[in-house]
């Protein structure tokens, strides 16, 4: 995100089929994020409805969407000026 972009250095864009699978998808990465690395979010917003939730982790902003609402929201068309890196979920 930078130099683009001046209240982080990367998003991570994920997404789920459903509100129960981003639920999932966010449950782990904090589970791993905490116990691995002893990171917590500085913010986390959406884990109630589901569709998007967002969590602030200063230098990565995660943001894990349901399709629609991936496609209504279109981070990668708002931020389209920012270098994307394509990361294949089973490389990780």
């Amino acid at each position: 995100m930078r130099p683009e972009c001046s209240f982080t250095d990367y998003f991570v864009i994920a997404t789920g089929r459903n509100v129960r699978q981003t639920a999932s998808i966010w449950d782990e990465v904090h589970a791993r994020l905490k116990q691995e690395e002893r990171l917590l979010p500085q913010s986390v917003d959406g884990t109630r409805e589901g569709a998007w939730i967002v969590a602030d982790y200063l230098d990565v902003v995660l943001h894990v969407f349901t399709p629609d609402a991936r496609g209504f929201y279109r981070l990668e068309d708002l931020w389209s000026d920012v270098p994307a890196v394509d990361v294949d979920a089973a490389a990780v």
